[in-house]
């Protein structure tokens, strides 16, 4: 069954699966010796990849914090978890 939860998480697997090759490919430009600057613009590429990937899984905790709690605790003690959330992770 494909539920929202199925489908974020095969989203995230995917971009992760394309930081991993990113990764590699990183590895075979340094053992080519490759331009340095090309590594960089390499590298770049793979974290903003893996940022995006970091705040697509923050913003899922942040929705079952602030959405699927809704209704079992008041807003104010589920945004100081959010608070905490980001403090801690971003």
């Amino acid at each position: 069954m494909n539920t929202p939860q199925a489908n974020h998480q095969t989203e995230v697997i995917k971009r992760l699966a394309r930081v991993e090759g990113q990764i590699r490919g990183i590895q075979k430009l340094i053992v080519a010796e490759s331009d340095c600057e090309k590594i960089l613009q390499q590298m770049t590429a793979a974290r903003r990849a893996l940022d995006k990937a970091f705040f697509d899984m923050l913003a899922c905790v942040i929705e079952a914090n602030v959405v699927e709690e809704a209704e079992t605790k008041p807003v104010a003690e589920r945004m100081a978890e959010v608070k905490a959330l980001l403090t801690r992770y971003a």
